[in-house]
């Protein structure tokens, strides 16, 4: 990668849509030559895919909140357990195991505080592997470079 490669990123990461013209353009490359580089990058791996940003209020989504989970085993077997019952949940948009005073943390979007009480009672609260809920309720995002 080189200086171009990282311009290249930086226009995409802001405007992904951009016309190959456009970028051409904005990085100082013949049309051709930056639809070769964008295409290395995406073949190399380095862009892994293209997304759209949702607005989450027009979609009822009232309520973002970052949760702490502690397991109550440390086994591979009870996090993998953990893992594949996250995976099924819609309302779980991220989850991270780290280190520290809790195994996971998890990023949950729900229409309001009674949909995400449903989800923290009914799939959170009957996990086995789950000894402690912590729940961080986003109140606004200042800087958020999915947006």
């Amino acid at each position: 990668m080189d200086k171009i490669d990282r311009e290249i990123l930086q226009v995409l990461g802001v405007r992904g849509r951009i016309t190959n013209t456009e970028l051409a353009s904005k990085v100082n490359l013949s049309p051709s030559a930056c639809l070769r580089r964008v295409q290395e990058l995406e073949s190399s791996g380095i862009i892994k895919g293209y997304r759209v940003v949702l607005d989450k209020e027009k979609l009822g989504i009232g309520f973002i909140a970052y949760v702490m989970v502690g397991l109550s085993e440390h086994t591979k077997k009870s996090q993998q357990e953990f893992e594949a019952a996250i995976a099924q949940a819609p309302e779980v948009k991220e989850c991270h195991n780290v280190t520290g005073s809790f195994e996971y943390i998890l990023r949950v979007e729900a229409r309001d505080l009674k949909h995400y009480k449903v989800f923290h009672t009914d799939v959170l609260g009957t996990l086995p592997q789950v000894a402690t809920i912590t729940t961080h309720v986003l109140m606004e995002s200042t800087k958020d470079e999915r947006q």
